[in-house]
């Protein structure tokens, strides 16, 4: 019992504010040394650590993590979301919900360029609320839309989750079949999970583009169109050359940082580096770049990179007590014990995923739980990139479930005063809902995750 303990307490640090990385790590070494001294731990394990963290240090896909968060900062620093919000409600404003549709939209072309939840929830937070609400929109409606579109950044690529999920994965997938006695293990790569993550993404957007319809035409009070002469001095013209300049360039960057991975010209950690050139081109060209930016942008990519390879290093130190005290013996037999097979152990895993992010962080979980369920799940007989996926889909709720769900709390933090706590909870849930239906949809349909990554790769 003393691995589960170990997890147990490791989630009620973490719940009561602990920083992550040194809960990890201190927590499992406390374990440690008082499972040597009773004779239970063999400190043998530890002294794995140092090639461990080398390896972290010389892991050359890691390296797309800082490269991929200076990307978007630094799109986000030049005013593209604004940019991008203005143009799609021009467009599709005098739709009834189509402020609505173009919040889905930038969403998704700031997933596609960007992958900072919390940078693409601010800034639509502080440029779309107020006008949604002033137009008459329902707050929970508005609210739920822009945490939603939000969180898309998790899921289509290039996301930071996909790319760490890459190389947690991969060496999962090498123990899946080292232990299976296959002594020349294939792999899974980030790139492979950027092409398998495309088309659930779109069809994600899809889903919540549909909810919105039926809901504007359900609902026609909650969602009205805009009906004033706002945009009538704009002509169609002119409003499709103003589409074109704003929609090209964050178009250009997507298709040279996708398109190089999926076309096989670059790897994921290449074309991260020509995102963050191009990402600089970007603020050059619409005037946002400075040294002072410059500076302002490293900054934040050194806060963030810092914390994530932090808390990789504190979930290496956790993988390895956890292993010393047999914990993934203990993980193997209890999921190979539930009825139902792999599709029982299966829905077991997605269903402790879903109930941990309640509370822990989507970094939390894929560093934590992700190393010890992964092995076994892949020993079953799983496709590592369907696994990767489904993973994915289900961190990104995480976001968005109360009490705990970062876009919740960045939403909540720049939405005007009238519109209420309970209302961000009300507004989200049916877009919980639609990520859980695509969960189901992936699940009964895994070529939807694996067909493409094939296709490429036979070609």
């Amino acid at each position: 019992m003393i691995p589960l303990l170990l997890f147990v307490v490791v989630c009620l640090l973490l719940v009561t504010g602990f920083p992550v990385a040194f809960t990890l790590a201190g927590t499992a070494l406390g374990f440690a040394f008082v499972g040597q001294l009773t004779g239970n731990f063999d400190s043998a394990f530890l002294d794995a650590l140092p090639n461990r963290l080398y390896g972290i240090m010389t892991n050359l896909t890691l390296i797309a993590v800082p490269l991929f968060v200076f990307m978007g900062v630094m799109l986000e620093r030049s005013r593209v979301a604004e940019n991008l919000l203005d143009t799609m409600s021009a467009l599709f404003g005098r739709l009834r919900g189509g402020l609505g549709f173009s919040v889905t939209l930038v969403g998704m072309l700031l997933a596609a360029s960007t992958g900072i939840v919390g940078a693409t929830v601010v800034t639509m937070g502080l440029l779309s609320l107020p006008t949604m609400l002033r137009r008459g929109y329902d707050p929970r409606i508005a609210a739920g839309t822009i945490c939603a579109a939000g969180t898309l950044g998790q899921i289509i690529p290039p996301s930071i989750v996909l790319v760490l999920l890459g190389d947690v994965l991969s060496s999962a997938y090498q123990q899946a079949q080292l232990d299976m006695g296959i002594f020349s293990p294939d792999t899974v790569s980030v790139g492979d999970l950027f092409s398998g993550a495309l088309l659930p993404g779109l069809l994600l957007v899809s889903l919540y583009l549909a909810y919105l319809a039926i809901t504007a035409a359900v609902r026609p009070a909650t969602m009205p169109a805009i009906t004033d002469t706002e945009h009538d001095s704009v002509s169609g013209g002119a409003l499709l050359q103003r589409v074109l300049r704003v929609l090209l360039p964050p178009l250009l960057l997507i298709v040279a940082v996708l398109g190089s991975i999926l076309g096989g010209i670059a790897t994921p950690t290449e074309a991260a580096s020509v995102g963050a050139m191009g990402a600089i081109l970007l603020a050059i060209s619409q005037g946002q770049f400075n040294l002072t930016i410059l500076r302002d942008v490293m900054r934040s990519t050194t806060r963030v990179t810092c914390m994530v390879f932090l808390i990789l290093i504190g979930a290496s130190v956790f993988s390895l007590v956890f292993r010393g005290f047999g914990g993934d013996e203990i993980v193997a037999d209890l999921l190979g014990s539930l009825p139902g097979g792999t599709v029982g152990a299966m829905l077991a895993v997605m269903l402790l995923m879903f109930l941990l992010g309640f509370v822990l962080d989507f970094i939390e979980i894929t560093f934590v739980v992700v190393p010890i369920v992964g092995p076994v799940l892949l020993a079953m007989g799983l496709d590592p990139v369907w696994l990767g996926i489904m993973i994915a889909l289900n961190l990104q709720t995480s976001f968005l479930t109360p009490p705990f769900g970062f876009a919740l709390f960045y939403l909540r933090g720049v939405a005007p005063a009238e519109v209420s706590t309970a209302q961000i909870y009300q507004g989200v849930m049916p877009f919980i809902g639609l990520q859980l239906f695509m969960l189901i949809i992936l699940a009964l349909w895994p070529q939807l995750a694996t067909w493409l990554p094939g296709f490429i790769y036979a070609n």
